[in-house]
């Protein structure tokens, strides 16, 4: 079950191309339904219609049929009685005698029932045949009789063909002469018809068979330039991913190795030669002492012990660029505070720092950036800006948080030759926008130059009070 699980769950790149192709997929399906269903509508209406058309041609043609016999025996029947057997004969031979086609002849029954006339099928005539039926359970001799008594009108049942003797669906036209109490008419067989209208449909569901089968290729064929599209892509981001994951993982290295470098220029400048000092005022007290000069050894000692109080100093000031206690003990204005104080104390720039009343209410995450932000922005002014006077502002509001740092130094240069200060901008950039900041640097080199840094976070990254105390708890504990 894990197995499976495991195989049907899709990565990244599969659900990108499963949303990119699914709507497509849907929107032909669609498509092609849409279609189907109206080509096959808008080709029933047509075939219903050929289909009507077509048997109102035939109905036309048998009232024709029965209009040209009625015409041609009037004479006889307009003056005959209702008893005249031998109008009635001469009738019935003029009525035998009409027929057409293959299939085509005129039949009569009297109101009782009994065939008169069938010149097709001779063996009906003289029986009768009331009650007869089709197979289908159609009445036809007596749906005859009352067409004809009503004067006239038309009747579809199945009846066997004269010329194959199979069934098939016929329409006839039944007319009645009322004083010989006679029902007169013929009939055609519309197999034709249907035959016709049976071709009609299949070719229409030939043609929506088409439809779905270019409709289906031309899905087929956009799927698979979304595909091939989509690996594209996929070869091409995964390329530049790896690229940039390379070269991210190489900027790390050199960080990594710049602040050790860092560190151990501090260790080796600062602290390596105070301790030799101390190592050298120790050695000379020693000497002092073994030769029972004491009064020439305290110099030698009192050196000793300043050289290692600054040595101490130097361990706590490179601790504290490391990792500021004051940052998780008191809040990110002090650390700021205290960065700015040494910071003066150092460089000798006149440094100045404000803050509103800002509760610390700031995340560890946003804290740490700040305070690497300002670190780096004041190792720039520092080393690039030769700048007098230093002012950062660190204030809270409605929107969110902002750092602004600005000095009247020479500006930013940005020619290839001081690409250290472009690093250390490129990784205020990269901490700033972790946390869906925005860094606004603004720098001139004329007669009023200097630079300015503002640092924004969004207001999703100050604690609500509850959550405020909660970190300072942690902190403390």
């Amino acid at each position: 079950m894990r197995l499976l699980t495991s195989l049907f769950r899709p990565n990244y790149a599969q659900k990108i191309s499963i949303l990119a192709t699914l709507p497509l997929v849907m929107a032909v399906t669609a498509i092609a339904v849409l279609v189907a269903y109206q080509s096959r509508a808008l080709a029933e209406r047509e075939i219903d219609a050929l289909e009507t058309q077509l048997l109102e041609a035939k109905k036309a043609e048998l009232r024709n049929y029965v209009t040209q016999a009625r015409n041609g025996f009037y004479f006889i029947y307009g003056s005959a009685q209702p008893d005249d057997q031998l109008a009635k004969d001469q009738v019935s031979q003029i009525l035998s005698a009409m027929i057409y086609g293959t299939d085509g002849f005129f039949f009569v029954y009297d109101y009782d029932g009994t065939n008169l006339v069938s010149p097709r099928q001779t063996d009906m005539i003289n029986r009768n045949w009331a009650g007869l039926s089709d197979s289908a359970g159609t009445p036809v001799v007596d749906e005859f009789i009352r067409l004809a008594r009503q004067g006239a009108g038309w009747h579809t049942f199945m009846w066997p063909k004269p010329s194959t003797g199979e069934e098939a669906q016929m329409v006839a036209y039944v007319t009645g002469f009322q004083s010989w109490r006679w029902a007169v008419g013929t009939g055609v067989f519309i197999d034709d018809v249907l035959a016709s209208v049976a071709a009609a449909r299949a070719e229409v569901e030939a043609r929506v068979q088409r439809t779905f089968i270019y409709i289906g290729a031309i899905a087929l064929g956009a799927l698979l330039v979304v595909f091939l599209s989509g690996m594209m892509l996929n070869i091409r981001e995964r390329r530049l991913a790896d690229a940039k994951l390379k070269e991210l993982t190489q900027r790390v290295f050199d960080a990594q190795e710049e602040e050790r470098g860092r560190v151990a220029r501090e260790l080796h400048d600062g602290i390596s030669q105070i301790l030799v000092g101390v190592r050298y005022a120790l050695d000379n007290a020693r000497r002092r002492l073994a030769r029972g000069d004491d009064k020439g050894a305290q110099n030698p000692l009192d050196k000793g012990i300043d050289n290692l109080g600054t040595a101490i100093s130097e361990v706590r000031r490179i601790s504290r660029d490391l990792r500021p206690a004051v940052l998780d003990d008191l809040g990110l204005g002090p650390a700021l505070k205290a960065l700015t104080d040494d910071f003066c104390e150092r460089t000798g720039i006149e440094t100045e720092f404000t803050t509103v009343v800002f509760r610390n209410r700031l995340d560890q995450n946003s804290k740490i950036a700040l305070y690497r932000i300002a670190q780096e922005a004041l190792t720039n002014i520092e080393r690039h800006a030769e700048a007098t006077h230093v002012s950062m502002d660190l204030r809270g509001h409605k929107n969110g948080a902002t750092m602004r740092i600005e000095d009247n130094g020479r500006g930013i240069r940005t020619d290839s030759g001081h690409s250290g200060s472009g690093l250390g901008l490129r990784n205020m950039q990269e901490r700033i926008e972790q946390l869906d900041g925005g860094l606004r640097i603004l720098s001139s080199r004329g007669p009023q130059s200097g630079t300015v840094i503002e640092a924004r976070l969004p207001l999703s990254h100050l604690l609500p009070p509850e959550d405020e105390l909660q970190t300072k708890r942690k902190v403390n504990s």
